[in-house]
C-alpha cells in the first residue's frame, strides 16, 4: 500500500478491506460481518437446526456446570471470569446463573469486536441475572489480550466459546494462544471450545444451510463497505460458497464473482476489477480431533488439564492451564 494512501486510510476496517481486495486471490477477514445486522443473522444462525454447534455446547455447560463451578472456583477464591468473543452470551449465561447460584464470588469480563453485542449483553443481564458484576470490554481479540494482564491476587478463567479458535488455521491459533498462555499465572485456566471432525457433509450443511441465512451472512460484508465506504457492490452478482477438506479439517467460505464486474469503493477511492467466478476468502472454520489439540496446546505452553465432550462427540470444550 503507497504510504501516502495509507496515512488516509485511518481506521483498520478501511486498511483491510483495501489490503484484502487488492490483493491476489482476494480476501477480507470475517470480523467486519459484524454489525448490528451482522450480529443478528448470526444469532439466527445459531438458531438453525443445522447449526448443530450451539445445541451441543449449550449441553456441554449444562451437564457440566456443577464441575465447572468447582474446577474454576478453586475453592472459594474470587476470580475474574473473561469471555473473548462474548455476543449475546446465551451459553455463557448458564454458568453465570449456575456460579451466582452458587455465591460464587466472581467478576464478568465480557469482551466482543461489536459495541452493540456488548450493550445487549449487558442490558440483558441487568434484567435476566441483576447480581452479576459486569465489565465490558470492546474490541478484537488481539486488542484486548493486551488489556487482560491486570494486576490482581485473584485467578483468571478465560472463556473462548463457540468455537471461535476455529477462525484461526493452526499458525495463527498457535499465536493466539501463546499470547494468552503469556498473561497466565500458574491458576489461572483458559476454556476453549473446538467443533470436531465428523461427517463432512454434517458441516457443510451447518455452513450452507437450505434458507440462505448464511448466505446472507456472509453478504453482510458487502452491505457494510457499500453502506460504510461508499461501495457499489451488486450483491446479485454474488454468491455464497463453502467447502470442507476432511483431510486438514478446513471448512472455508468465499463470495464468488458470478460475472465480469468492476466496483468502485468511494472511501478508498479504488476501482477493484472482478473476473467471473472469481472468489473473496471471507472465513475458516478448523474442526479437530484430540491430537491436534493437544498438539496446539504443547505449541502455546499450555496443558489440557480436562476435556468435556458431547455424546456424539461432535464438539468438545477443553480446560486448560499453563505449561510454563
Amino acid at each position: 500500500m503507497p504510504k501516502n494512501l495509507a496515512q488516509k486510510l485511518d481506521t483498520p476496517f478501511q486498511r483491510e478491506v483495501y489490503e484484502g481486495l487488492t490483493a491476489y486471490p482476494k480476501y477480507i477477514s470475517s470480523k467486519y460481518i459484524y454489525d448490528k445486522a451482522g450480529d443478528k443473522l448470526f444469532q439466527d444462525i445459531m438458531n438453525m437446526p443445522e447449526y448443530y454447534l450451539t445445541d451441543t455446547e449449550f449441553g456441554i455447560l449444562e451437564t457440566h456446570k456443577e464441575q465447572l463451578a468447582r474446577l474454576f472456583a478453586n475453592g472459594k477464591n474470587p476470580f475474574h471470569l473473561i469471555e473473548m468473543g462474548a455476543g449475546d452470551g446465551k451459553k455463557t449465561k448458564i454458568l453465570l446463573r449456575h456460579f451466582t447460584d452458587k455465591n460464587l464470588n466472581f467478576t464478568f469480563r465480557p469482551i466482543d469486536i461489536s459495541q452493540n453485542a456488548l450493550d445487549s449483553l449487558q442490558s440483558n443481564l441487568k434484567q435476566e441475572i441483576p447480581d452479576v458484576q459486569t465489565e465490558p470490554l470492546q474490541g478484537t481479540y488481539f486488542e484486548t489480550l493486551r488489556k487482560l494482564n491486570f494486576s490482581t491476587d485473584e485467578h483468571k478463567v478465560i472463556l473462548f466459546l463457540g468455537s471461535n479458535i476455529g477462525n484461526l488455521l493452526h499458525e495463527k491459533a498457535i499465536e493466539f494462544l501463546s499470547q494468552i498462555q503469556e498473561y497466565m499465572q500458574p491458576k489461572d485456566l483458559l476454556f476453549i471450545g473446538f467443533d470436531q471432525k465428523k461427517n463432512p457433509q454434517t458441516i457443510l450443511d451447518a455452513y450452507n444451510d437450505p434458507n440462505g441465512i448464511t448466505e446472507r451472512f456472509n453478504k453482510n460484508l458487502l452491505v457494510r463497505i457499500n453502506r460504510e465506504l461508499e461501495a457499489n457492490f451488486k450483491l446479485d452478482s454474488f454468491t455464497h460458497w463453502e467447502v470442507y477438506d476432511p483431510e486438514s479439517g478446513t471448512a472455508k467460505s468465499y463470495l464468488v464473482a458470478t460475472s465480469p464486474q468492476k466496483v468502485r469503493i468511494e472511501k478508498l477511492d479504488l476501482d477493484i476489477t472482478f473476473e467471473a467466478w472469481e472468489t473473496i476468502h471471507t472465513e475458516i472454520s478448523q474442526k479437530y480431533d484430540d491430537k491436534t489439540v493437544h498438539w496446539l496446546a504443547e505449541q502455546s505452553g499450555l496443558k489440557v488439564l480436562k476435556a468435556f465432550s458431547d455424546q456424539e462427540d461432535y464438539y468438545k470444550n477443553y480446560l486448560f492451564t499453563t505449561s510454563v
